[in-house]
C-alpha cells in the first residue's frame, strides 16, 4: 500500500437503487453557475443566463439553480448530486450552446464515478494490462452461440459417468 493512498477519502462502490424502475429519478439537486459580471471569459455564461436559463429552469423543475456573481474569477458550474458528490465544470470562454450541453450532460449523469481507485493492499509498478479475472475469463466463445439446454453441453469433460454415479454403483457391489 503506497503512502498516496493512506490519505484518500474512502469510497466504496455504490448501487444505483433501481432508478428508471418506476420513474425515473434525476440525481441532480442543485446548479450552482458562478460567474464574473465584467470578465471576458464569462461572456457565454452571461448570454446563457440572459436567454436560456429560465426556460432550463422551467423544464427541471426538480433542479435548484443559483446564480452566484463573483468578481474577477472565471465561471464554473458546480453540480451537486443527490448521494452529496458535487462536480466542477470550468466554463471559461465557453459558448451559450456549449453551456446548455455541459448542463445537459450534468442533469443526465448518476455521478457513479465510474474511474474511482478501489482500495487494495498491494501495490505494483507494472499493473496488468489484461483486466481483472471474472468467472468467464477462459471460457469457451461457442457458448455465446448455444440455446440452453443443450446436451452436448451436458457433458462438458467428456465424462460417461458422474461421480455420484460412480459411487452409487460402488455401493451396490
Amino acid at each position: 500500500m503506497t503512502n498516496k493512498s493512506l490519505f484518500l477519502k474512502p469510497d466504496f462502490i455504490r448501487t444505483v437503487s433501481q432508478n428508471g424502475v418506476g420513474r425515473y429519478i434525476t440525481q441532480l439537486q442543485r446548479v450552482v453557475l458562478k460567474f464574473c459580471k465584467n470578465n471576458g471569459s464569462s461572456r457565454g455564461m452571461r448570454d446563457f443566463i440572459e436567454s436560456e436559463l429560465v426556460h432550463f429552469a422551467r423544464e427541471n423543475p426538480g433542479i435548484c439553480v443559483y446564480l452566484k456573481p463573483r468578481r474577477h474569477r472565471g465561471p464554473v458550474i458546480k453540480a451537486e448530486y443527490l448521494n452529496g458528490d458535487s462536480q466542477w465544470v470550468n466554463c471559461a470562454n465557453f459558448s451559450n450552446e456549449e453551456i446548455i450541453k455541459w448542463l445537459n450532460l450534468l442533469k443526465s449523469q448518476q455521478n457513479d464515478k465510474t474511474g474511482i481507485r478501489y482500495r487494495k493492499l498491494w501495490h505494483t509498478d507494472t499493473p496488468s494490462i489484461q483486466g481483472p479475472w471474472t468467472p468467464y475469463t477462459f471460457r469457451d466463445s461457442n457458448l455465446n452461440l448455444v440455446n440452453f439446454p443443450d446436451n452436448a453441453l451436458a457433458q462438458p469433460f467428456n465424462v460417461e459417468e458422474t461421480l455420484t454415479e460412480q459411487l452409487a454403483k460402488a455401493l451396490k457391489k
